[in-house]
């Protein structure tokens, strides 16, 4: 093991979130969910409705994380809880999770996020959204919030094929994507963007593919899900009539394809998460029973130091300053 390879800290083989922010902050920063009660523009008419297909926030939600109760509540009820979980935990970034939470007036925002950043402890704010939410006002106050506070937008992008986009009914484009990914960056904001590895229609080699494009952009971290079918969906009724255009990946599957996408990512790229965890009383499709998070990051850095490889071995740092497509 040699320091250039992977000049992280705590000799890790990829640039890990957890140290990330113990080397921003000095210690562990622990994220508190909030449901705002936000909506998404493919919901609620605007540009369709029913949502992304594969979309049921209740199996992610924690059991505080509930639009009828006001943000200082959820945000003590959050900090609560995890005091008991995580006990070295003493700074929280409220994250702002379920649908899309810039799709309100700014007014309307300010007056959430900053409820939030007044709770004790409170450092930041993780603010998810889709890139077709976000414009210059937006992006303004949020320059001006991040001067004293740990503020970053996280936009699901979910694909870089349009096509894909289209069925899985995002109705937004990658374009739109980069665009909004781009325009965050260059207002000094930590940006992150969300993948899922699997969606249908898309091969595996597709799939490998888009770590060109994904590696282009200005990221400050990256998040990664293999798709899981999820109850009440209407992906999960699709998938009991059309089995054959899933292209779902099994545990030992699932590691070595994210082993490899890693080995071609760019290695600036935080990663936050390779995998995603549903309840298992929410799958209406093939799981990984209990396997959980941390077993599958053991699992990965296994692979990894099988190979004697890490984060960006093969990143290709020509084509990745290529421009974007438009």
């Amino acid at each position: 093991m040699t320091d250039h390879k992977y000049p992280w800290s705590h000799n890790r083989r990829y640039n890990a979130y957890t140290q990330y922010f113990t080397k921003q902050f000095g210690q562990r920063v622990q994220k508190i969910s909030v449901d705002a009660g936000f909506s998404c523009p493919n919901r609620d008419g605007k540009l369709a409705a029913g949502g992304c297909t594969y979309c049921n926030n209740d199996a992610f939600n924690p059991s505080y994380c509930n639009p009828s109760k006001s943000i200082d509540q959820q945000v003590q009820e959050g900090i609560e809880f995890h005091k008991i979980r995580y006990r070295r935990a003493s700074n929280y970034l409220v994250y702002f999770q379920p649908y899309s939470n810039t799709y309100a007036p700014l007014n309307h925002l300010k007056k959430l996020y900053e409820t939030a950043l007044k709770q004790p402890g409170v450092i930041g704010l993780v603010i998810g959204t889709r890139p077709d939410c976000i414009d210059d006002e937006k992006l303004k106050y949020l320059q001006e919030l991040s001067k004293q506070y740990y503020i970053i937008i996280e936009y699901g992008v979910e694909s870089i094929y349009n096509n894909t986009l289209k069925r899985i009914n995002r109705w937004h484009t990658f374009e739109q994507s980069i665009e909004a990914i781009i325009k965050t960056a260059d207002y000094g904001i930590n940006t992150g963007a969300h993948f899922i590895f699997g969606l249908p229609g898309e091969s595996r080699t597709m799939m490998m593919d888009s770590v060109n494009e994904i590696s282009k952009l200005p990221l400050t971290t990256i998040k990664f899900h293999q798709l899981q079918i999820v109850e009440n969906t209407i992906m999960a009724k699709n998938f009991n009539t059309n089995r054959s255009d899933y292209n779902l990946f099994s545990f030992e599957d699932y590691i070595n394809f994210i082993v490899s996408f890693t080995e071609k990512l760019n290695p600036e790229f935080i990663i936050e998460r390779f995998a995603g965890e549903v309840p298992p009383r929410y799958l209406a499709g093939p799981g990984w029973d209990l396997i959980r998070n941390d077993q599958i990051v053991i699992a990965i850095e296994k692979e990894l130091e099988k190979r004697d490889s890490w984060q960006g071995k093969y990143f290709n740092s020509k084509r990745s300053s290529q421009k974007n497509p438009r």
